[in-house]
């Protein structure tokens, strides 16, 4: 099991990274709360990875905390939640609204998050209520430090379209998010950051 990588980032185009570790690239999926918190490209950082092994792939995810990988690992034991939407739930948002969310009931968020109906959210919050205590006491800080965003290309709407993509958004969905987003001057990362805050108000 990989637990833990430190290295070069190469490159990061949400929600894949490549991370440079001893010569060796490993692509690694992280959810945009560790996104928000990566340096630059060329930077180094670690981060707390969790391996999942299929008949067809291995799969590798990165995130900026312990405690975020906690939780995403918690989400995988609850029925019929794989790594996918457990990526999509910590992008979509933060892991203390989240808490929130199911201590609080709150059904009407979780349904806003891609790939989640009414059932999804209401077995998240029976078997995620339990659980969510020991998660709130492992209060480990991130350890990526957040460092100014690098130039802004022309291609960061894209990408921003792209990574919800990835997500789970449908492709004109996205689209739409984008387009009630301000992008000028703004990295993937902000574009994407905006575009999920504003479809968690609706």
């Amino acid at each position: 099991m990989i637990g833990r990588l430190r290295g070069k980032l190469l490159d990061k185009k949400p929600p894949q990274l490549l991370l440079e570790v001893g010569g060796v690239g490993y692509e690694v999926e992280a959810p945009m709360s560790t996104f928000y918190q990566l340096p630059a490209s060329g930077s180094e950082v670690i981060l707390h990875t969790h391996l999942v092994v299929r008949e067809d792939a291995h799969l590798l995810f990165g995130f900026a905390s312990e405690r975020e990988r906690s939780l995403f690992r918690a989400l995988l034991k609850v029925n019929g939640v794989g790594a996918k939407m457990a990526l999509a739930i910590l992008s979509g948002m933060n892991a203390d609204t989240f808490a929130r969310c199911i201590q609080e009931n709150d059904t009407a968020s979780l349904t806003r998050l891609p790939g989640i109906g009414k059932k999804t959210a209401e077995r998240l919050i029976v078997e995620m209520r339990d659980r969510l205590a020991d998660w709130q006491e492992s209060g480990v800080l991130p350890v990526v430090m957040a460092l100014p965003s690098a130039e802004i290309s022309r291609d960061e709407v894209k990408d921003a379209v792209s990574a919800l993509v990835a997500l789970g958004y449908k492709p004109p969905e996205a689209s739409r998010m984008v387009s009630g987003v301000i992008t000028d001057g703004r990295s993937s990362e902000e574009i994407i950051r905006e575009a999920l805050k504003g479809a968690m108000k609706k």
